[in-house]
This record gives C-alpha cells, structure tokens and sequence, in this order.
C-alpha cells in the first residue's frame, strides 16, 4: 500500500458546504467559531416537507423494505401523506399530549415510520425506546423507569408476541398498538385500525396549530448511568438541522438522497438525520436490516444493490465489512462507487487500515478518492452540528460549525471543551431541571464533553480535531493526566484490523493497563484457521497473541512517558455484548461499564507477580 499515491490521487468533485469560519476570543480564554454562511430558510413544521413532495412528486419511493421472503415493501410521498393524515386522526382522537405522549418500543420498519410522521403532522410527540429496553431485559428497570417519567398515553410495538413480556411487566392500562401478535390477559389494538379513517378538517386545523416550539419527540440518552434522560426536540430543532445538514452536503440541495440505513430510530443520527436527509431532498430510503456484525451483514449489501446509495453513512464497523464485500467482487465495488459521492462516518474513529483501504477502492473503481468525513454531535445538538467539508487526510476531525451554529470552545483542566448554541440544540431533558441547568453554561452553550484541540492554534478558523472525552479522561497516581483517546488510538493503529476495540485502564494507578477485544474473523486468517472457527481456538493459537504482543510491545517502546504507555494487557475471550450494555445500540463500546463489569480483569492486570493471562513489556 503506497501512502504517498494515494494521498496524491485527486478527491472525486463534490458540492459541499463552505469552510470560511470565523472566531472571536472572549475574554475568559474561549473561543467562539462560527460560519460565516447564513442559515438559509427552513420549514416550520417537519412534515411540511412530506406535504410538498407528496404534491410535487407523488408517486416516487419515499421509504422502502426488504422483507424475510426477498420481496420488498415500497411506499411512496402520497401513501405515506395518506397514512400521516389517518394516523393523525387516529392519535387526535385518543388525546395524546406532551404529557401523554406516544411512545414507540420497537425496531426501524415501515409501519412505524408511517406512525410517527403521523404524529409529528398533527403535532403530538413521541418518545423512540431502544428495544433492549424491553427485549434483552430481565427485570425491566430502565423501561419503567421511562414510562414513569413520560407518562405514554399509547405504546406501539411491532410483535406483541415478542414484546408482551415487557409489556405484561410495564404497561398497566396503557392503550398498546401492535402489528401482530397478542398479550395474555390484555386487549391489543392492532395497527390497521389506526388507518380506518381521516379527518382532513381536524388534522389540517392541529398542523396549522404546530409552531417551531412544538415537541416533536423525545429521544433518551444512552443511560450507562441511572436512568436515560429524555431530550427535548422541538420542531425547530428537527427543521433547522434539516437545512443546517442539506447546506453542509450540498450536493444534496442538487440530487435527491439515496439512503440505505441500520441505524436505530431511537439514535438521532439514525432516526433525526438519515431518515430526515431523504425526507428533506426528497430523496429515497432503504431500511437496512443488516448489522455491521459477521454473518448479519448480507442484507446490506442486499439493500446497497437495489439502492445504490449515492451518500453513505455508517459507522466503522459497517465500513469494515463493506470493504471486505468490494475486495471479494469487483463489480459491486465499482458500482458503489460510481454511485456513491461522499462517505460519512461516526460513532468511533475510523481505523486507518479501514481508511486507507476505502481510498484504494475508490481509485480502483474511479481513478480519484471518495470523500470520508465525519464531525462530532450528540443528542442534544441535533444531532450535526459541526462537519468537515475538506480532505482530512486520515484524521479524526471536528471540522467546522454547521451554518447557523455557534461553537464555543472552552477551557476544562488541561483540555478545551466543545459547547453549542444554534436553533438545532434542545432546550433541556423533560422534566428533569437539574439535569438541563448543569448541562448548559453561564452563556447558553450546550456542554458536550467532548474534547477537541485546533488543527492550526494560530488560525482558529482553520476548525477542530476530536481530542477524546473531557470525563474520560483522568490522572495516573504521580498526576499525570491520560488522554483515553489518543492512547486507544495509537493502540488501535498498531494492531490494525487485529482488533475491534481497545478499553484502557489506570485511574490513580501508577502504570497504563488495556483490555483488548479481538477482531476474530482477522486473527483466524493470521492464523490459518477457517473463518467459522470457535473465538477459544483463533485465540488458543499462538500465532494470534505473538502478533497482538509484538504490536503492542512496539508501541509501548514509541512512548516515552507514562501517561501514553500501556504496560501490560489482556486480550479477553468474552465479547462486548448489548445486553450487558458493553456494546451500545451503535454498536461502540462503552468504556465505563467495561471498566465497571471487568474490575476483577483490571486487578488481575496489577496483580504481582503478573499472572500467566496477563502480557506485557514489564
């Protein structure tokens, strides 16, 4: 792999959004980065668009599904207007309310995006749970924990077969709306009857009566602590990131998007930005019901080759698999990328063996490299609220505010803090006060926690690098501070496609310690063994650990000091799984409750004389 010729090879052309920032020092040490594009206008009512291209385009396929059977499932702007309307009906008459709002249990399918754009039409909001919540659960804390602080007057599920033990457990009298599937001992209203009949009248008069401070929805925080917090999304959040994201991929503003999609709706990049991209371009999307997972994936390439997306957004994870399919055929790879103009990563970084492998595809199939970025959000900002609209040329970057967005970049110990302010932030988690006072400062910016540093000191405008979480970080016992981030992916680096996640160890310790999850399909070819093979036999293989030992011994003899030295490590057999909520819904490791899960691995890992499990450089 010649770095040098591919970092030479021209980007394909793609309209994007400007770069021409501007930055302003405060007095307190801050810095305030803003765009010196102007937000253009947008909608005051998100499913104005869906009423604009059910008249300007009526019979094109807003959203389509591959089913089990192989057949696919098509609704276009008008069929999905007309469900809007009768569903709006059907929610107006049960008087739902922001204190008696919708809520939605379930996986990404059709039926529910015609359930919840019919809320948003007639201005009744709802709140999108992680179906872990009710499906990996076994006693149901978190889910009740959510209806207590919602107060749901419906809950909608897809299966009330698979759901109804979660239901018998949490719902009490609460109306539930199901597409199949029954609950011993309870009525079930089945989803058809909610399309009986519209009320064109009644529904017009209620969107008309929407302003831009209507709830829209309420998505939770992941809640790796206590009970997740439910953020507020005004309609003016979810319009004015519409128009905030259509200007950055401006290319979009030309051509319709074609989107192929896993992500959860319960995730706002997945339900708040992808879906919202295709609604607003009037594009098309393709639910995806693949995962970024060996052996799940194939459905997505299925989906990719009826779709042919022409902008792709996913996370590592996906994008790794992806590669693999265009190292295998060819021709899938050249038509991918005749099609797609612009790659968008996010919810980790992006391994550099996954990046540089991209760039070779690309130029393989079109002779220039495709455009991979990414910027950072959070739920509570909408959830893009900066992007990189330039090369990165391999790096993690923050990039730039959105138009419209103000960012605030702050001090915080020995880092700088990233904040928001812009029509796209909410205005605080429902019903918790507390909680929204401290996450906003004395100015009104939004505290992300995420930690960045500039890409040129002397030239603000210049834009962000991520530099790791401000909570993630923490001291050794001499005082020294870690920065996780860097030290995962100097790590991550020298391991290449070894591994698919790295969770470093040493709060008030006096040395670094890591906890490595192997990449299994990649140690089994290191090894020679068959991809199917059991994860006790890849690792068993002394191929595998004398690779992972010299990778790391080599980066810990790179480092000189001992915040960025990791001195001994473990590579675990036992995978990050959901339901111990190690892996996220986006699929990212969750570093605290690895850390909170693996206690006794970590003093094993301190432990003298080190144990036999336990390699290192000591």
């Amino acid at each position: 792999m010649d770095l040098d010729k591919i970092r030479a090879t021209p980007l394909r052309p793609v309209r994007i959004g400007t770069t021409e920032a501007e930055a302003a020092r405060q007095a307190d040490g801050s810095v305030v980065l803003r765009l010196k594009e102007a937000l253009g206008p947008y909608p005051e009512r998100l499913t104005d668009c869906l009423v604009h291209w059910a008249r300007e385009k009526p019979n094109a396929v807003f959203v389509s599904q591959r089913r089990a059977d192989g057949s696919v499932e098509e609704v276009t702007f008008a069929e999905m207007l007309d469900s809007a309307v009768r569903i709006g009906t059907a929610l107006l008459d049960r008087g739902l309310t922001p204190e008696r709002p919708l809520m939605i249990l379930s996986e990404n399918e059709i039926d529910q995006a015609r359930l919840y754009l019919g809320a948003l039409h007639v201005g009744v909001p709802y709140a999108s749970v992680s179906p872990n919540y009710s499906l990996l659960a076994q006693e149901f804390s978190k889910l009740r924990g959510l209806i207590d602080l919602m107060n749901p007057g419906l809950i909608y599920v897809s299966d009330a077969d698979r759901y109804g033990r979660a239901l018998a457990a949490v719902a009490g009298a609460i109306e539930v709306v199901s597409l199949t599937g029954t609950v011993q001992g309870r009525e079930v209203t089945p989803f058809d009857t909610l399309l009986d009949h519209r009320d064109d009248a009644r529904v017009e008069t209620a969107h008309r009566g929407i302003t831009p401070d209507t709830i829209g929805k309420f998505l939770f925080t992941s809640g790796t602590t206590g009970n997740p917090k439910g953020v507020i999304f005004p309609q003016r959040m979810l319009t004015s990131q519409r128009q905030q994201v259509a200007q950055t991929f401006a290319f979009l503003m030309d051509e319709p998007a074609r989107i192929v999609d896993w992500l959860p709706w319960h995730h706002t990049f997945g339900g708040t930005n992808n879906f919202g991209l295709a609604l607003y371009s009037g594009g098309t999307y393709r639910i995806d019901t693949g995962r970024p997972m060996a052996g799940q994936f194939e459905p997505s390439i299925a989906n990719i080759r009826d779709v042919w997306p022409n902008i792709y957004l996913n996370t590592p994870a996906a994008l790794e698999l992806l590669l693999a399919e265009m190292r295998e055929d060819s021709t899938f790879r050249d038509l991918f990328f005749e099609n797609c103009r612009f790659i968008y990563y996010g919810g980790a970084t992006l391994p550099l063996h996954i990046w540089y492998g991209l760039d070779e595809a690309s130029i393989a199939a079109t002779g220039m490299r495709t455009l991979i970025t990414s910027g950072v959000g959070c739920t509570e900002a909408g959830p893009t609220p900066t992007s990189t609209n330039w090369d990165p040329e391999w790096q993690a970057t923050v990039g730039v505010p959105v138009p419209g967005m103000e960012l605030k970049i702050a001090p915080v110990n020995d880092k700088l803090e990233l904040r928001f302010k812009g029509p796209c932030v909410t205005p605080g988690y429902w019903k918790q006060p507390e909680l929204t006072a401290k996450a906003f400062d004395q100015d009104g910016y939004y505290r992300s926690g995420d930690a960045v540093r500039w890409i040129d000191p002397e030239k603000p405008e210049a834009g962000l690098r991520f530099d790791g979480r401000i909570a993630e970080n923490y001291k050794l016992s001499s005082g020294t501070w870690v920065h996780v981030a860097d030290v995962r992916a100097a790590l991550m680096t020298a391991l290449g496609p070894l591994a698919s996640d790295i969770v470093i160890a040493g709060p008030d310790r006096a040395y670094l310690t890591a906890i490595v999850f192997p990449e299994i399909g990649a140690c089994a070819r290191l090894a020679g063994l068959p991809g199917a093979s059991d994860r006790a036999t890849v690792l068993a293989h002394p191929n595998v650990h004398a690779a992972i030992d010299k990778a790391l011994a080599e980066a810990a003899a790179a480092e000189r000091g001992a915040s960025r030295k990791v001195v001994r490590w473990v590579v675990t057999p036992e995978p990050a799984l959901l339901d111990t909520g190690e892996l996220t819904d986006k699929r990212a490791i969750s570093q605290k409750t690895v850390l909170a899960r693996r206690a006794a691995t970590v003093e094993r890992m301190y432990a003298e004389p080190r144990p036999e499990e336990v390699h290192g450089i000591d």
